[in-house]
Formats: structure tokens, C-alpha cells, sequence
């Protein structure tokens, strides 16, 4: 959807930087079909990368220019009219707060104002599609809300669509919808509202020193699909106060405790996705993604 921020949540080796690297044009899928501002990334890949922004976990800047040079010289490799450049500059410094650090060199900011600088280079040339994997890694949570404040103000003010890779449940509930992948394929998507009403109005926590056996035995004794999350087994449909004393009954002894609460988006996560946090390289399944 058009001036959405959609989301990428999924452990290591579960397709997200596949997944960018093939948006970007580097790399072929292979199968299914890409589509970015109306796009293919492998036969237009010059008018696909017009439309792109993209900032990534390493900032994309020269440590030994100044703030105003970097944002000059990536504005040149898009081919921005210098009267063009020159406004879109003054505008993205003052909006992010870095008119005053325009003539600091980027190796004497701080990380948050660097990533300030990255991001107003990535929305330099203005793009239909901006791509942010792990933009905020390494920052303190002020710099992190101040960094989330800004974009998505620019995000509204200029109908930019965001593609976000995070492993921070606070930014994926930030998105409009997000998109949970395992080895190559999604395994759930919706709002995080909704994906988290789906799990139910209670989730049920079993710590246990034995969690896979202890999972193994609920499933077959009492048919819910339960999930091992360390030394807990997760536990999210079935009637769970009943269940839990039943469990108890049945299994006491391999629960060392058990907690109810509310599920979260860390829960919808870990229901699809968190039993996985090991694998090889990711390989998509026949699939179609439009941006």
C-alpha cells in the first residue's frame, strides 16, 4: 500500500537481507516476481533505483566529508539540478535538526546525528520506496524516538512507502502491517493489532527444564500447538485457565512455573517464527511482492 511503513520481523537466515538485496537489484530471485513503484527490479533496474532510498545498518557516508558534502555528492550520483539539490539540502537539515552540524565533519558526530545524516541522504532524491534494514542498531532510545519522530513525519509529509527490517517489536508496532518470514517464505502478515488479537485473549508461559518434552506431551495429549521459546513453552489457544490446571494435573511435574498474560507481538513472533533461530541461506518460495 502506497505510504505505508511495512514491516520485516524474522531470525537470522529468514530471507530479509535476500529479500533487499534482490529489491535493490543485486541480486535475481529465484522464482516468483518483484515489483517496486511499478517496476521490475531485472529489467528496469536504472528506473527501479531512482525510485529507491535505502539506509542500512552501516551508514552510506564518508567519514572524512562534511555533513553538506556527503548529501552534495550522493545528490550528483542521482542527478540533481544544483538549484534542486541546494533546496532539498536546506530543507532535509533544517527538518532534521542538522542546519548547525551542516559543516561538521561525519566523523565527529555522534551516532544519532549520523544516522540523522544517513537517512536525509537516503530522502535526497525524494523516493517513492524507502528501504531501512536495522536503521536505528547502535542507538540509545532517545536517539532512537528522536530518529522514529522525524521519519515518519517526512513518511506522511511525503507519501513515502518504508520497507523496515527490525528485530525491535517497539519499531515493527509502529508499522501500519508487518510481515513475519521463516527461511524464505512469509509465515503470517496483518497489522500488529491484529496479529496479535489472533493469538487469542491469553497466552500461557510453562517454564521447564526439559521445555521440548514438555511440548511434545501437550501436543499429544491435549491437541494444541504449543512452542519451545528457550526454557519456556508457549502456549495461546485452547481455553488457557482451564488448560493450565490441567496441565498441571497431567505434567506437574516438568512445569517449574507457569504465567499467564496478554499476548504481544513478541508472542505472534515467536508462535511462527521464533522456533527457528538457526538455518542456512534463505531461498523464497514462488511468491509476488508489489511496493
Amino acid at each position: 500500500m502506497p505510504g505505508c511503513v511495512f514491516g520485516l520481523l524474522g531470525p537470522n537466515g529468514s530471507g530479509k537481507t535476500t529479500l533487499f538485496r534482490i529489491l535493490t537489484t543485486l541480486l535475481a530471485p529465484d522464482a516468483g516476481s518483484v515489483t517496486v513503484a511499478g517496476s521490475n527490479p531485472q529489467s528496469d533496474g536504472h528506473q527501479v533505483r531512482a525510485q529507491l532510498g535505502a539506509v542500512y545498518q552501516d551508514t552510506a557516508l564518508d567519514d572524512e566529508l562534511t555533513v553538506e558534502e556527503n548529501l552534495r555528492f550522493h545528490g550528483a550520483l542521482y542527478g540533481l539540478k544544483p538549484a534542486d539539490l541546494n533546496k532539498r539540502i536546506d530543507e532535509l537539515l533544517a527538518r532534521f535538526s542538522l542546519t548547525e552540524r551542516r559543516s561538521s565533519y561525519v566523523k565527529s558526530l555522534s551516532g544519532g546525528l549520523q544516522r540523522r545524516t544517513d537517512l536525509c541522504r537516503g530522502l535526497l532524491h525524494r523516493p517513492a520506496v524507502l528501504l531501512l534494514d536495522e536503521p536505528t542498531t547502535g542507538l540509545d532510545p532517545a536517539a532512537r524516538h528522536a530518529f522514529w519522530s522525524i521519519l515518519l513525519h517526512i513518511q506522511k509529509q511525503e507519501n513515502t512507502t518504508i520497507l523496515l527490517a527490525t528485530h525491535l517489536m517497539e519499531e515493527a508496532e509502529r508499522c501500519d502491517e508487518i510481515a513475519i518470514m521463516d527461511r524464505g517464505a512469509v509465515v503470517t502478515q496483518g497489522a500488529p493489532d491484529d496479529l496479535t488479537a489472533a493469538m487469542g485473549s491469553d497466552v500461557l508461559l510453562l517454564e521447564s527444564d526439559t521445555p521440548s518434552a514438555l511440548r511434545d506431551h501437550i501436543e499429544a495429549q491435549f491437541g494444541v500447538e504449543a512452542h519451545v521459546v528457550g526454557s519456556l513453552v508457549q502456549v495461546t489457544n485452547g481455553d488457557i485457565h482451564h488448560l493450565m490446571g490441567s496441565l498441571y494435573e497431567a505434567f506437574g511435574e516438568l512445569i517449574q512455573s507457569a504465567t499467564i498474560r496478554k499476548p504481544t507481538l513478541e508472542d505472534v513472533f515467536m508462535a511462527h517464527a521464533g522456533y527457528h533461530l538457526e538455518g542456512g541461506a534463505a531461498r523464497f518460495t514462488e511468491s509476488t511482492l508489489q511496493l
